[in-house]
């Protein structure tokens, strides 16, 4: 009788213990169950790299060239621009040198009228602009000065022409004195005397230009006039 009695319960026991093993067989499967990540990869098209934004172009290398600026002997204080921003004065017996980034650059002089040169700098690669001949086939003269161009006599009166040139980069207030000797015959006693007609021109004068101007000299009353060349006496610039 405790025999049949033992063996249900045992196998109740059994049954338990199998319920529980299970249970913690099942509980570890899942708590060591590992979700693999997947990452997304979006590649874009060589056709479409055009339209990418954001993207920094870096042009130029960093790098920079010697260049030096000379107007020979011009006998002037010229103003250097390069790339249109000034950076200094030239002079005959001072040629400027400058470094400057490689790539192409514009250097530029003026005389009242301004001559453009371009430049490639290269590194390490020494560059030389000189601009005396512009100055002399073009600008002429190094300061604002006077010259005479001309004349022509009329009875007794004698007319020179005068051309005023301002090569500076600032207007100017220009006079010439001119004067011009001669000889002729006197009326009353018909001998040839000398005499020396003067005068003086005045003129404003623009930077970079030139003006021509006359003046009429009048004579001593005579015959037989016998001129010589007119001359420019004093010039004065304000």
């Amino acid at each position: 009788m405790r025999i049949i009695v033992l063996i249900p319960f045992l196998i109740i026991v059994g049954c338990i213990l199998v319920a529980g093993c299970v249970g913690q067989i099942k509980n570890t499967t899942e708590n060591n169950t590992v979700t693999p990540s997947v990452t997304t990869v979006t590649f874009t098209p060589f056709s479409n790299v055009s339209n990418l934004t954001n993207t920094t172009v870096t042009t130029g290398t960093g790098l920079k060239g010697p260049l030096r600026i000379s107007i020979g002997g011009w006998q002037a204080d010229l103003p250097v621009f390069i790339d249109n921003t000034s950076v200094g004065i030239v002079t005959h017996d001072k040629p400027m040198d400058l470094m400057l980034d490689e790539g192409n650059h514009t250097v530029k002089v003026c005389a009242g009228k301004c001559k453009e040169e371009v430049v490639t700098i290269q590194f390490a690669k020494p560059r030389y602009v000189d601009f005396e001949g512009w100055l002399l086939e073009e600008v002429k003269y190094a300061k604002p000065t006077a010259q005479m161009v001309g004349y022509y006599t009329s009875g007794d009166e004698i007319t020179i022409t005068i051309e005023f040139i301002n090569p500076s980069s600032e207007d100017v207030s220009m006079s010439a004195e001119v004067r011009c000797g001669y000889s002729y015959i006197e009326s009353r006693s018909n001998n040839r005397v000398g005499g020396v007609a003067q005068g003086i021109i005045n003129t404003n004068v623009e930077s970079g230009t030139s003006k021509i101007q006359t003046v009429d000299l009048g004579l001593a009353s005579g015959s037989s006039y016998v001129y010589d060349i007119p001359t420019i006496s004093k010039v004065t610039i304000r």
